[in-house]
């Protein structure tokens, strides 16, 4: 069976994004002094409530999301597998960020829920889009 070319779209997109959840992570990861410097100090005090297993599930979460959807745009059967890894870390992430920092004092609930909703929506998403790719057998 043909390929539709709407999946091409979507695993583009989602190339796309998980490409900047990456670049997103080295810029949070490795801020230099003079950028933390210059935000402001709510913000920057935003740094300090994040532990170390924050930032490795971040890593997980963000690289195995881009290597799922690398494997999409190769067509691979394992993609799902990528995925699931990479959700696994985004839920508790998206949890220390909303519950277990200032971020809803920082930016306000309406701003600071928005990216963790998109993030668990679309990697829920991509658990179920790449079930659905291979039972229509779509893979290689």
């Amino acid at each position: 069976m043909k390929t539709p070319i709407w999946y091409w779209v979507v695993t583009v997109f989602f190339l796309l994004w998980n490409f900047m959840g990456v670049i997103s992570f080295y810029t949070f990861t490795f801020i230099s002094d003079e950028a933390l410097a210059a935000l402001p100090d709510d913000e920057r005090a935003l740094y300090g409530d994040y532990p170390l297993w924050t930032t490795i599930i971040f890593a997980i979460a963000v690289f195995f999301g881009l290597l799922g959807s690398i494997g999409l745009i190769l067509k691979r059967s394992w993609v799902q597998l990528a995925f699931i890894i990479s959700f696994c870390a985004i839920v508790p992430q998206m949890i220390h960020n909303l519950f277990f920092t200032k971020s809803m004092e920082v930016y306000g609930p309406g701003q600071a829920s928005t990216m963790p909703i998109m993030v668990v929506t679309f990697g829920l998403f991509l658990i179920w889009f790449s079930g659905y790719v291979r039972k229509k057998e779509w893979y290689t």
